[in-house]
């Protein structure tokens, strides 16, 4: 994956059950770039991120909507290179710091398998 925008497309094929809204982040800085909606949990947000560098790179908005606002709310990130095999994971927000510092040490909610990432994003935690 090169883009962001590749990262969305794969997410928005493997779960058609979720209403999906992009957002605009120019209208408020932080706010995650989806918005998902499903009728068995109802609302939640994810922020789609790439491995660029073997890094992981939040503006200090994202971080601090992140570190806020931690129920219901979502990272995926995706293998950012062409070279090696492609990988999705997906975290709770919770987990912004330590994917800051360093991300192969943060354990993902779910990983590689889209019927556990959807299960995970359709989960009705509170």
């Amino acid at each position: 994956m090169k883009k962001e925008s590749d990262l969305w497309k794969l997410l928005k094929k493997n779960t058609p059950e979720i209403k999906w809204t992009r957002l605009e982040s120019w209208s408020s800085f932080g706010t995650p770039d989806l918005l998902g909606y499903h009728d068995s949990c109802g609302f939640f947000m994810v922020e789609l991120k790439l491995i660029h560098d073997k890094k992981i790179r939040f503006s200090p908005h994202q971080i601090l909507f992140h570190s806020t606002m931690t129920k219901r709310n979502f990272i995926l990130v995706g293998q950012g290179q062409a070279a090696g095999p492609r990988s999705i994971k997906l975290y709770g927000s919770s987990s912004v710091l330590g994917l800051l510092e360093d991300h192969r040490e943060v354990p993902p909610v779910a990983q590689d398998d889209w019927g556990h990432i959807n299960a995970c994003l359709l989960a009705n935690r509170s």
